[in-house]
C-alpha cells in the first residue's frame, strides 16, 4: 500500500450483516425465534446488503440456530435486501430451497487442518461436496463461497495465497456468483490483506468479492481500509461485533457492522445504510444474549455527536476572559 486512495464521492460499498447466523451460533443462550426474526426485520430494513439469517445445518451441531426453517418463513421480505442462508451439504441445500433463500453460503477452508476440525471432511471432500451443491441449487438461487482462513491457519499457521486462489478459481469456473475470503480468527494484516487482494477484482470479474474480517487482534477495520485500497467493496460485519471462532479461545467476534458503517460513511463512501437504525437494532443485542457486546459506536456514539458544556461553563470563560484583560493591561 504505497498511497492512501481516497473514495470517489459516493462510491458504494456493500455491507453484509452475519450477527444472526455467525454471532449467534456460538452464543451459549437460545436467542428464541420471534426476537431473531424482529431483529432481522429491523436490520433489513436499515439498507443492508445482505443479511445472512441463518445456516441450515445439524441442530445437535448448532443448537443456537435450530429453529432456521420457522425463522425464514416468518421474515418479512424487504425488496432489495439479499436474505442468506449458510449450507454444508445436500440436505442443508434442500432446507434452503424449501425456504426460499435467496443465496446459501458455502464454505471451506483454505488450511487442511482447519477444513478437518470445521467439517471432518478433507479439503478435497469438500470441493466434491460442494460442487454438488452448486449443481443441484443451480439456476434456483444465487451461490456464494467462503474460503475459510484464507490469511492464516490458527494450527497451521501461514496459509498459501495460491491455496486460496485455486479455491476461488475452481468455484468460479462453476459459475458461483460470489466468493468471500475470510479471516477467520483474525490473523490479517493491513499489508497481507492488500497484497493478496490486488488484482483480485480483475482475475474474478464475474463474481463479487467479499471479505471478512475478524476483530480478534485488533485490525479488523484496519484491514477493511487495505482491502477499499486493493479494489474491494463488499464487506461481511456482524452488528455489536458478535461471533468468535472456537478455535481462538476468548478472542473478539467479528468487526462491527455500525462501526464498519460508520468509518465507511465518515470517508465519504455511500454505503446505503441509515446508521441510526442500525444502532437502534444494536442496541437491543446486549439483553438478547445477555451480555454486553464489543462494538464501539455503540458505547461512544457517532463521531459528530454533540455533549452539552460543562454547567460552570459560563463562569469559567468569564474568569479566563478576566485574566486576560488582566494581562493585556500588565503590558500596557
Amino acid at each position: 500500500m504505497n498511497q492512501w486512495i481516497l473514495p470517489m464521492v459516493g462510491e458504494r460499498v456493500f455491507v453484509n450483516d452475519v450477527a444472526l447466523r455467525d454471532g449467534f451460533q456460538i452464543e451459549p443462550v437460545f436467542v428464541p425465534t420471534d426476537d431473531k426474526v424482529k431483529l432481522a426485520n429491523g436490520l433489513a430494513r436499515t439498507g443492508l446488503h445482505k443479511i445472512e439469517v441463518t445456516s441450515f445445518t445439524s441442530a445437535q451441531a448448532i443448537p443456537a440456530l435450530r429453529d432456521a426453517e420457522a425463522v425464514m418463513r416468518q421474515i418479512q421480505r424487504v425488496p432489495g435486501v439479499t436474505y442468506v442462508a449458510l449450507v454444508l451439504n445436500a440436505r442443508g441445500a434442500e432446507r434452503a430451497l424449501a425456504c426460499e433463500v435467496d443465496e446459501i453460503n458455502l464454505v471451506v477452508s483454505a488450511s487442511e487442518t482447519h477444513n478437518l476440525c470445521n467439517t471432518r471432511m478433507t479439503r478435497a471432500q469438500s470441493l466434491q461436496v460442494l460442487r454438488a451443491i452448486v449443481e443441484q441449487v443451480r439456476g434456483k438461487m444465487a451461490v456464494n463461497i467462503s474460503v475459510s482462513t484464507a490469511f492464516g491457519c490458527p494450527m497451521e499457521g501461514p496459509v498459501a495465497p495460491q491455496e486460496v486462489l485455486a479455491i476461488g478459481d475452481a468455484f468460479v469456473s462453476l459459475g458461483v456468483n460470489g466468493i468471500t475470503l475470510c479471516d477467520t480468527t483474525g490473523m490479517a494484516n493491513p499489508a497481507q490483506v492488500y497484497q493478496s487482494c490486488q488484482g483480485l477484482r480483475e482475475r474474478w470479474s464475474k463474481t463479487a468479492v467479499t471479505l471478512h474480517f475478524h476483530n480478534t487482534r485488533g485490525m479488523g477495520l484496519a484491514n477493511v481500509l487495505a482491502g477499499l485500497a486493493a479494489g474491494v467493496r463488499h464487506f461481511d460485519a456482524s452488528l455489536g461485533g458478535l461471533g468468535g471462532c472456537p478455535f481462538a479461545p476468548g478472542a473478539s467476534g467479528n468487526i462491527c457492522t455500525e462501526d464498519l458503517v460508520h468509518m465507511l460513511q465518515n470517508m465519504g463512501y455511500d454505503t446505503g445504510v441509515d446508521l441510526s437504525a442500525l444502532l437502534a437494532c444494536a442496541r437491543g443485542l446486549p439483553s438478547l444474549v445477555g451480555h454486553g457486546v464489543p462494538g464501539q459506536l455503540l458505547m461512544a456514539g457517532p463521531s459528530d455527536r454533540h455533549y452539552p458544556v460543562p454547567a460552570d461553563f459560563n463562569d469559567t470563560l468569564t474568569r479566563a476572559q478576566e485574566r486576560d484583560a488582566q494581562s493585556a493591561g500588565a503590558r500596557a
